[in-house]
């Protein structure tokens, strides 16, 4: 069973999300709020799976409280919420520490889906899909340290060869199977090389590593893949 805190200030569409969810016999909502100072203290209380984060609204926005919630080291996990194509915030939220992001009129189905990718510890979005979000939003990005400063960085440092590769593709936004086509390994070898280096990193999931790729100047905007 995977427990849920709704956090949006619209009632509405609280009650929508709590109609949906507790209408599916795999979640449960364990509670609702209408702020981000409120959500930062009800996901202390109540220790839920995963907390469905909507990112605008008074008082404490939804990337500050996700920012507190991650700080805090709780078992909770964070499904924002947006708006793609006006809010630009998404990116934000997700160096804030956010697992993954859906769109606000996201179907029935996917809301779901991406509750449970979450809770079970997987990004929201593929790997595809967080590409083209950090090239949208690329301007809010710090300023990129020269290739070569990026690679004195000590989570680069901490790798093996290989795992410096596998980092590469993943910034470069290639799923297991094309990283295991283009490397000439197995998915399941990939696999476990994606765990080692999201480990070594502190990487809560793949789309922490995109970011971090971007960080230490490892891929670029549109840079072929």
């Amino acid at each position: 069973m995977t427990t849920v805190l709704i956090v949006d200030d619209q009632p509405l569409q609280r009650f929508g999300f709590r109609m949906l969810l507790e209408a599916t016999p795999d979640t449960e909502v364990v509670g609702e709020a209408a702020h981000g100072a409120e959500a930062v203290r009800r996901a202390a209380e109540l220790r839920p799976d995963v907390v469905l984060m909507d990112v605008r609204m008074p008082g404490m926005d939804g990337i500050e409280a996700t920012r507190r919630i991650v700080a805090a080291g709780g078992r909770s996990r964070i499904l924002v919420l947006t708006t793609f194509d006006l809010d630009e915030y998404a990116h934000a939220a997700l160096r804030a520490g956010a697992s993954g992001f859906l769109l606000k009129d996201a179907r029935p189905e996917e809301l779901l889906a991406g509750i449970r990718a979450v809770a079970g510890g997987d990004a929201v979005i593929a790997p595809a899909l967080t590409r083209r979000l950090l090239d949208a939003y690329v301007h809010h990005l710090p300023a990129t340290p020269p290739d070569q400063e990026g690679r004195l960085d000590p989570r680069w440092q901490a790798l093996t060869d290989r795992e410096r590769e596998i980092l590469v593709a993943i910034g470069h936004g290639w799923t297991n199977g094309e990283i295991a086509e283009r490397l000439v390994l197995s998915e399941s070898t990939v696999k476990t090389h994606v765990g080692r280096v999201l480990a070594k990193i502190g990487a809560r999931d793949r789309i922490q590593a995109v970011i971090l790729a971007y960080d230490l100047g490892l891929t670029r905007p549109n840079e072929p893949g």
